[in-house]
């Protein structure tokens, strides 16, 4: 028992040797799994690319436009009366037709006229013949008054007895003429080329020369007028481009979307109204096809000026921030910079950029929300942007 306890002293337990052969194990495992597990450091993330809508800049002439809110008006609008009392015997017309100068719209009964008429044509005829009576006499009372015959007071009155009678037969050449005159009224022509509207009297009634309501209303709408408005302050451009020449206008339904006609601008009320600081305008139309009728609201666009070879770009891209416009613009390299520019909207469809961008260079038309300075972009103009997408 002595020796064997000596020799056990001599090396280490069993169990330890266990112990420290399956740590090594395991931390060598662990150094593997560490080299050969852990996945290689990732690269740095980049940004998202935004799409958006881009337009080129573009160097084009630009109208210069005036807008304002008018309405249209007949050339010539006529209240058709009777101008004596008397029977409708006939109207003429239908109505909405449209009539030329001299077409009969109606007839009134011309008995009563036509027997007025013959009566001072007799009385014409009767005081001629006693004119001639009397200028025979006064040629024989001269004759006798050479011979000592007669005297010169009796050829004196014989004298003024046919001068009167020459009078009377004026007189009746007078009446004659008013005789027809009121005859002619019996039959109700059109004054002017136009339109007429509502028959507003039938045939077969009585009417007068001062009846309220007339006939109907002719309206004449070729031409036809256009009055509207605009702000006391384009006065200036608007008196200018009419010392230049003609100035064109264009007028637009109510819903400033379709173009009715074209015209020329007639002329500049003589005032401005204070209560409104507005003055009024009025312009001219042919109107060959009808498509302005009086009473219709219009959208009126005066061309004052053109600005030949202006930068343009489309209103969209215009940004506003607190030093003034801004554009985002397309480099390159498809990535964004906001620049800031110096630009007038003249209308729905166009600017006008006077410093800060150049012609062929991309500006961002939709999509700006999403951009920052440096974004990367997926670039689509126009119209890439609204073809249909085919893909299935």
């Amino acid at each position: 028992m002595k020796v064997i306890t000596e020799k056990a002293k001599g090396r280490p337990p069993r169990r330890f040797l266990w112990i420290v052969g399956v740590a090594a194990v395991i931390l060598a495992a662990g150094g593997l799994f560490w080299r050969w597990g852990t996945p290689p450091p990732r690269a740095a993330a980049q940004p998202p690319t935004v799409p958006v809508t881009v337009a080129m800049v573009a160097r084009r002439d630009v109208p210069i436009l005036l807008q304002g809110l008018g309405t249209v008006q007949a050339s010539n609008t006529i209240a058709i009366r009777s101008q004596i009392d008397g029977k409708l015997q006939s109207v003429d017309f239908i109505e909405g037709q449209e009539v030329h100068k001299g077409d009969t719209l109606a007839v009134i009964d011309p008995r009563a006229q036509r027997a007025a008429l013959d009566q001072v044509v007799a009385k014409r005829a009767q005081d001629q013949a006693l004119s001639s009576a009397a200028q025979k006499d006064l040629e024989r009372f001269k004759t006798l008054v050479l011979k000592n015959a007669e005297t010169q007071q009796n050829v004196d009155s014989q004298q003024a007895k046919v001068d009167q009678l020459k009078a009377t037969i004026d007189g009746d050449q007078a009446a004659i003429e008013n005789a027809q005159t009121q005859l002619s009224y019996t039959t109700i022509t059109a004054p002017i080329d136009g339109r007429v509207g509502f028959r507003q009297v039938d045939a077969g009634n009585i009417v007068h020369a001062n009846d309220q309501n007339p006939l109907t209303v002719l309206t004449q709408v070729r031409p036809v007028v256009a009055t509207f408005t605009l702000p006391q302050k384009d006065l200036a451009d608007v008196r200018a481009a009419m010392l230049r020449g003609t100035v064109p206008v264009v007028a637009f339904d109510q819903d400033n979307i379709r173009q009715l006609a074209a015209g020329e601008l007639l002329l500049v009320d003589n005032q401005i109204d204070q209560a409104t600081s507005t003055l009024r305008l009025k312009a001219k139309f042919a109107n060959t096809d009808d498509r302005l009728w009086p009473g219709e609201f219009v959208h009126l666009r005066v061309q004052v000026d053109t600005r030949a070879g202006a930068v343009t770009i489309p209103p969209v891209a215009l940004q506003r921030g607190p030093q003034g416009y801004y554009a985002w613009v397309v480099k390159t390299d498809n990535t964004v910079e906001q620049r800031p520019i110096e630009a007038s909207q003249v209308n729905d469809e166009v600017a006008i950029v006077t410093k800060g961008l150049a012609p062929d260079e991309r500006v961002v038309v939709n999509g700006q929300y999403r951009l920052q300075a440096g974004s990367r972009v997926d670039a689509k103009t126009d119209l890439a942007a609204n073809a249909p997408d085919n893909r299935s």
